[in-house]
């Protein structure tokens, strides 16, 4: 497979696939295609993997794009403004990215959820206990809010991040919470009471418009009823 990103702020990831390959998509992804791409709906891993997904935000169903006969081409959009990554995901360099994010891949990637070992981090780190991990092995998709940001960490090293700001991080990655310092900084600073802290060794991908942000903000223009 070969593939194409164009037009951020609106993008869309253009997947040129030989005779007999084969993607993976979320229900409702494709935009457009040539006529030789067939598509097949199935649970993509069987009942136990459909459920974990819809935890996930998901659908339980996923489509599989198959080229017949001759190269075939599929393009899927980001349903949001902002970016398209693609991740290269093998054994031990699997990805663990926000609810919502996969777009699509190729075969060998698996989709799954991903539940947070940590309490505190679960609770308050604004990212929630279930997150996406894509592991097995191929090209995968997904989708950020706004601009894309990669920081490579080394072993112990840390980020602090605000919540909803952390699109994908790698698996070897640890995420845990840190909470706001200072009775002021608490009450006046508006950033919260907790940030989520990521520490290396590993890649993290970080958004500049996180659609929670975007929603809040477009909130207290909407009038309410007296």
């Amino acid at each position: 497979m070969r593939y194409e990103i164009h037009g951020e702020p609106l993008p869309v990831v253009t997947c040129f696939v030989n005779a007999g390959e084969s993607l993976v998509t979320e229900r409702g992804s494709m935009c457009w295609m040539t006529p030789n791409m067939k598509m097949q709906t199935s649970t993509e891993g069987g009942v136990g993997k459909a459920f974990g997904r819809m935890f996930t935000g998901e659908s339980a169903f996923q489509n599989r794009y198959t080229a017949m006969d001759d190269e075939g081409m599929i393009a899927f959009a980001s349903s949001f403004p902002g970016s398209i990554r693609a991740l290269d995901i093998s054994p031990g360099n699997g990805m663990i990215v926000q609810k919502t994010a996969f777009l699509a891949s190729e075969l060998g990637v698996d989709l799954s959820v991903h539940f947070q070992k940590k309490l505190g981090a679960g609770f308050f780190g604004g990212e929630g206990f279930i997150m996406q991990k894509l592991s097995g092995n191929g090209v995968a998709f997904i989708e950020i809010d706004g601009y894309a940001m990669e920081y490579d960490l080394a072993a112990g090293q840390s980020m602090i991040i605000d919540t909803g700001y952390l699109a994908a991080m790698t698996e070897s990655c640890k995420m845990d919470v840190t909470a706001v310092k200072g009775v002021k900084n608490i009450f006046l600073g508006g950033e919260g009471l907790f940030n989520t802290v990521v520490t290396g060794p590993g890649k993290i991908i970080l958004q500049t418009m996180p659609i929670s942000s975007v929603a809040n903000s477009i909130l207290k223009y909407i009038p309410t009823k007296s």
